[in-house]
């Protein structure tokens, strides 16, 4: 069962939320899934839903080998509530040699922890919801993706500064730390920006930049004072 492609099947750890959304996703993309739970009524939910749901526990190593995950090159270890649980399953893991493990973590500490037990990714999803969140919320940003601290990506209704001129010619880059990416006008679908696009006032529009310089684009004044 093992493979490095981008069509390998993939072993969830724990069926909360995040594991949940994951997994239902995984199986949308068309991706074979085994779900492990202790939990017997999660398992039932998920059993006509994941490709396969079994009920283990994944603190135990055997249990691990029973259901296959030796055979596995991607695990996702999506148990939040319980730490313990959480560093049991990624070392076990680790140890049956899945060369992918990424590690749901609730605070920066459990992070370093699954690190150095074996995690190759560490996901803080709560965190990274709540960055989210916080930019949707404090401006005229529609949506907002984070990638690292140098590029992040937002859609947003344009300030007067990117509008009535071809982008080559308003220097965003140079005066605001931002480029656009993309334009959608009213009624039609997105495409990509150019040197001679020129943003209106009803368009929607895509930048890339820092999560900094995004945010005081996002904050520049969109109408003439009077």
């Amino acid at each position: 069962m093992a493979s490095n492609s981008s069509d390998a099947p993939v072993l969830i750890v724990g069926l909360g939320r995040f594991g949940a959304a994951a997994a239902s996703k995984l199986e949308r993309l068309g991706r074979e899934v085994l779900v492990i739970d202790t939990d017997a009524a999660l398992v039932q939910k998920w059993s006509g839903v994941a490709t396969h749901a079994v009920q283990a526990d994944a603190g135990d190593i055997d249990a691990l080998r029973q259901v296959g995950a030796q055979g596995f090159s991607i695990a996702i270890v999506a148990i939040g509530a319980s730490l313990e649980a959480s560093v049991l399953a990624t070392s076990n893991l680790d140890e049956l040699g899945v060369p992918q493990i990424w590690a749901k973590a609730m605070s920066h500490s459990h992070g370093v922890i699954l690190q150095r037990i074996g995690a190759h990714h560490v996901i803080y999803p709560e965190a990274e919801s709540g960055d989210r969140i916080a930019h949707l919320v404090s401006g005229q940003v529609l949506d907002f993706i984070e990638f690292d601290d140098e590029l992040s990506l937002a859609k947003l209704r344009p300030p007067l500064a990117a509008r009535g001129a071809a982008l080559s010619t308003l220097a965003l880059r140079r005066k605001h730390g931002i480029t656009v990416v993309g334009v959608r006008s009213p009624g039609q679908k997105f495409v990509y920006a150019g040197a001679d696009t020129i943003v209106g006032e009803d368009d929607l529009i895509v930048v890339s930049g820092t999560a900094a310089d995004i945010d005081g684009f996002a904050r520049l004044p969109r109408a003439l004072k009077l």
